[in-house]
């Protein structure tokens, strides 16, 4: 079985990402993943996800609250 490099992740975490102590060890090891991930390597968002997406924001007008942009 692997162990885990306690002292290297604090490091990274706290350090590298200038988590809080609080923050870092309230992180999931998924979200911790997240942030150590190059945000290039991503891949293009799927016409899935995109419908997803689409789904939860729809674009909607609302005319009654008197912004103009």
């Amino acid at each position: 079985m692997k162990t885990l490099d306690w002292p290297a992740l604090m490091k990274v975490g706290l350090r590298g990402l200038r988590l809080s102590p609080e923050a870092f060890w309230a992180l999931t090891p998924a979200e911790f993943q997240m942030m150590l991930e190059d945000p290039g390597k991503t891949g293009p968002l799927l016409s899935t996800g995109l419908d997803t997406l689409m789904a939860l924001y729809p674009d909607t007008e609302n005319k009654d609250d008197g912004d103009d942009r």
